[in-house]
């Protein structure tokens, strides 16, 4: 079972029975059913079912002529809402299975952002017509997480407020022309790091590091579409896992003015969450190429 499965409803006491009997069932009463040609007795398949709102169960696997299936493996999907960000994308297939990474360079992340594809078969079928370098394309991101922490906000007044919009605003522009090769950039960005690295420094001695550090989203462990998240709640909602009744909270998050929802156990959340309050987390990172 996918370690992420339980983000879904499908919690540690779920037995590998029920699993295999669930995922039986994905196959022969899937909401939707994409296919391609591997070869001339082989088709490569995917089934999905609705088990909740905006919840899937995925399943991957081989199909011969006899409707005789081989399972590769199976995921749980969670569906965004929205268009989180604009920016360029390559896709990467992996190496052990049929499954592809989406990489994009967005300037209000420092980092590469690296996000399992939701909607891989669309993907290779408009990689096969020619079309995909002539259409534009948007990635909806989300995220699943097993568990997590609900933390008060930082109290801002609005001239806060204010200046960190403008500065988080002047960052991504030197970020942006940092990547580009600006060497003014990359130095100013550098000297602005030392000192963001000295403030940070001096307050920890007598502050807590979360009154400091507002939002973040970095890489967590070794796999790419790992994160460590924190961000604040705009919105939330709660929705039911229709096999197994447990209750899925689903939070709309700003991390970095990153805006995208998110998936957790209501059962597996410390604290009370609510619009304001910050939540952090270690999320795996879903994404869907929206083709237009």
């Amino acid at each position: 079972m996918h370690k992420y499965t339980r983000a879904i409803g499908f919690g540690e006491e779920i037995s590998g029975s029920m699993i295999r009997k669930v995922e039986e069932e994905v196959r022969t009463e899937f909401t939707s059913h994409e296919r391609r040609i591997l070869d001339e007795s082989t088709d490569y398949c995917e089934f999905r079912k609705i088990i909740g709102e905006r919840l899937e169960l995925a399943l991957y696997g081989v199909e011969d002529l006899d409707e005789n299936f081989e399972k590769e493996y199976s995921i749980p999907v969670f569906q965004g809402k929205g268009i989180t960000t604009y920016a360029d994308v390559i896709v990467e297939k992996k190496i052990d299975k049929e499954a592809y990474v989406g990489i994009c360079e967005d300037a209000r992340v420092d980092i590469s952002l690296m996000f399992y594809l939701q909607n891989p078969m669309e993907y290779v079928r408009e990689l096969q017509s020619g079309n995909l370098g002539k259409k534009k394309t948007s990635v909806t991101l989300s995220a699943l997480a097993c568990e997590g922490t609900v933390l008060l906000p930082v109290t801002k007044n609005e001239k806060d407020k204010k200046e960190q919009r403008e500065e988080f605003r002047n960052r991504m522009m030197l970020v942006s022309a940092a990547r580009k090769g600006d060497s003014e950039a990359i130095e100013t960005l550098t000297l602005k790091d030392m000192d963001t690295y000295q403030k940070v420094s001096k307050r920890v001695v007598t502050e807590d590091i979360f009154s400091i550090i507002d939002t973040y989203f970095m890489p967590y462990g070794v796999e790419c579409d790992l994160y460590s998240i924190m961000g604040e709640i705009l919105d939330m909602d709660l929705v039911i896992n229709e096999v197994t009744r447990e209750k899925i909270m689903v939070l709309t998050l700003d991390a970095n003015e990153m805006i995208f929802d998110l998936c957790i156990p209501k059962t597996k959340i410390f604290g009370e969450p609510a619009v304001g309050r910050r939540f952090k987390a270690n999320i795996w990172l879903q994404g869907k190429i929206n083709f237009s």
